[in-house]
C-alpha cells in the first residue's frame, strides 16, 4: 500500500480498511493481517495513557508510538497524527514535527482542519511527506466544539464541509478522514472530491473506514454508537488472566514441560 493506491482504490470503488495502532506487539499482528493501512493516532493519549482527550499527546509521545509501530509493521502504510498545537506555531516548528515523525517510520502525516493550513499542507507535501486531512469532529478542537458532537448537520454546515474537503484536496492531501458526520454528508463529500474519504462514524457511503483497534477488538466497556465490536477482547484477556491465576494458585503451573531440568 502506498499513496497512489489510495486514489486507485477509490477509482476502482474498492473500500479502504484502516485501524489505529500504537505499539510493537499489535503492529506485528496487524502486519500479517489484511488491513490496508495503520494510523498512529493521537488517540494514544486516551487509549494508551488514560487521558480524557487527545490534547495531551505530545510530539515525543507520537514519535515513540510511531517508531514502535514501524518496527512491528514493516509491510504496512503508516500514517502518524501531528499532535495538538505542533503545526500551529509556524512553518518551522510544524516542519520539524513532520521531520521527526517521518524519520521515526511514518509514511505520511495527518492533521485536523484546513482553515489557515493550506500553505502548510502544500509545503509539507512539496517537501516529500504525504498529508491526510481530517474534517468533521476534530478531537483536538473538542474544547472549541463544546464536546464530542456530530458535525455537519444542516445545509450550511454540509456546504462548509464540502468546501473544506475540496480545499484539502487542492492543497495536496491524498485522503481525508471524516469523523462523526451524518451518512448523507459523508456520501455527498465522497462524490465531490477525487481523494478517498475515510469514515469514522460517517456512514457506509464513504471510500473507507477507520476504527480504533481497541474499539473493534471489544476492549472498551462502553463502545460508541459508530463502533462494531468484532470480538470480545475484554473478556478474552480477563478470562486468560483468571485461568493463569487459578493454575498458579493450585500449583499446576509451571508443569514439568514448562520447567528446565
Amino acid at each position: 500500500m502506498n499513496v497512489s493506491d489510495f486514489k486507485r482504490m477509490k477509482a476502482a470503488s474498492q473500500k479502504i480498511a484502516m485501524t489505529t495502532c500504537y505499539d510493537y506487539w499489535s503492529a506485528c499482528i496487524l502486519n500479517e493481517s489484511k488491513i490496508d493501512a495503520l494510523l498512529v493516532g493521537d488517540s494514544a493519549a486516551m487509549v494508551m495513557h488514560g487521558h480524557s482527550s487527545t490534547i495531551s499527546a505530545t510530539t515525543d509521545v507520537m514519535v515513540y508510538h510511531t517508531a514502535s509501530v514501524a518496527r512491528g509493521a514493516r509491510d504496512k502504510f503508516i500514517i502518524s497524527d501531528l499532535p495538538f498545537m505542533s503545526y500551529c506555531k509556524g512553518l518551522v516548528p510544524a516542519m520539524e514535527t513532520v521531520d521527526v515523525l517521518m524519520k521515526a517510520g511514518a509514511n505520511a502525516v495527518k492533521l485536523e482542519g484546513v482553515e489557515g493550513l493550506q500553505d502548510l499542507i502544500k509545503q509539507i507535501v512539496q517537501s516529500g511527506a504525504p498529508v491526510m486531512g481530517h474534517l468533521g469532529l476534530m478531537p483536538q478542537s473538542v474544547n472549541r466544539l463544546g464536546g464530542y458532537k456530530v458535525q455537519g448537520r444542516g445545509s450550511e454546515a454540509q456546504t462548509l464541509l464540502i468546501q473544506q474537503a475540496k480545499q484539502l484536496e487542492n492543497a495536496g492531501c491524498f485522503a481525508v478522514v471524516l469523523e462523526c458526520v451524518p451518512s448523507t454528508v459523508g456520501q455527498t463529500i465522497s462524490h465531490h472530491v477525487n481523494i478517498p474519504t475515510i469514515g469514522i462514524g460517517a456512514g457506509r457511503h464513504v471510500d473507507g473506514q477507520v476504527l480504533v483497534l481497541h474499539d473493534l477488538m471489544g476492549f472498551n466497556r462502553d463502545p460508541k454508537k459508530f463502533v462494531r465490536e468484532f470480538t470480545n477482547g475484554f473478556e478474552i484477556v480477563r478470562s486468560a488472566a483468571n485461568k493463569f491465576t487459578e493454575v498458579v494458585k493450585d500449583g499446576t503451573f509451571p508443569s514439568n514441560s514448562n520447567s528446565y531440568e
